[in-house]
């Protein structure tokens, strides 16, 4: 299972609708700097050597998702007061808030020029926005409903969705066109992620698999089955030797890409897995738990 490093989050909030705890993770690109949303309304950072607490950003409502821009310098966070909130990483200023959706934002995400942001809300929209005003440029309707994750392609021309009504749907970002809808899913997508040379698209279901796609031509090439709970996270390894997933049976589980074998079961957290991320090395798993802890697992 190799070495953790474990990162108590203390809780300020507790709703009984909403389960406590950590519900996004993310690495800032230099892999310094570990990202977490929670549904105490703050986001904290944290220095990855050792878990030591950098900074906190106060919201007014439950974060439901973090991403860093590809430049380390911007954050952005997703809010049920129906908000993307973008922060100054430095000094944890913030810049912006971006308001459109009418209902929660469930997932952020930048493009790899961080020109562009992408939100998915419980609204069914996919919202696209210039990073550097906060100026919204496409509503993006089709889903049915609530849009859980969205994610870019790494040459930033592609936009995926994973929604409550079973699809992952792919988007041209240039002018928002619907180019595919992935459909084999049996309960709702709670999670997208492109495999680094974009080739794969990855997600995971409240129906407790993982399934991979030719984005090319949206053919499915294999479902991954193991989970005893709902898969709530993917995420790639940046060799994309390695798919990772986090889920509700508390386990994290690694899959070899190539012939989708389950390669090893990360055990530890006391509550559903919300979210999980690699480090930029590959090094390093984040996980993110309602059991409010983040977890670091060393993988070499």
């Amino acid at each position: 299972m190799g070495r953790q490093l474990v990162i108590e989050i203390n809780r300020t909030h507790v709703c009984i609708e909403h389960p406590p705890g950590v519900c996004s993770v993310a690495f800032s690109p230099d892999g310094q700097i570990l990202a977490s949303g929670s549904w105490d309304t703050t986001v904290r950072l944290w220095r990855v050597s050792d878990g030591v607490p950098l900074r906190t950003l106060e919201h007014t409502d439950w974060v439901s998702s973090v991403a860093f821009s590809p430049d380390g310098q911007t954050l952005a966070s997703g809010l049920y007061d129906k908000t993307v909130r973008l922060w100054r990483v430095a000094n944890g200023t913030l810049l912006r808030t971006l308001k459109g959706h009418t209902d929660w934002v469930l997932s952020v995400a930048f493009s790899p020029d961080e020109q562009t942001l992408a939100s998915g809300s419980r609204d069914k929209t996919v919202q696209l926005w210039r990073v550097s005003d906060g100026a919204l440029l496409y509503i993006l309707v089709g889903h049915t409903d609530w849009v859980e994750s969205v994610a870019f392609s790494p040459d930033g021309q592609a936009l995926a969705s994973g929604s409550w009504d079973t699809t992952v749907r792919l988007w041209r970002v240039s002018d928002g066109t619907l180019l595919r809808i992935l459909e084999g899913h049996t309960d709702a997508v709670l999670s997208v992620a492109f495999s680094p040379d974009g080739q794969t698209l990855a997600s995971g279901s409240w129906d407790k698999t993982v399934r991979l796609w030719r984005v090319s031509d949206g053919a499915l090439l294999r479902t991954l089955e193991g989970h005893t709970g709902s898969v709530s996270s993917v995420a790639f390894s940046p060799d994309e030797q390695t798919l990772a997933s986090g889920s509700y049976d508390k386990t994290v589980r690694l899959w070899r890409v190539a012939d989708g074998a389950l390669l090893r079961t990360l055990e530890g957290h006391t509550g559903s897995v919300r979210s999980v991320a690699f480090s930029p090395d590959g090094q390093t798993l984040a996980s993110g738990s309602v059991d409010k802890t983040v977890r670091l697992w060393k993988l070499g």
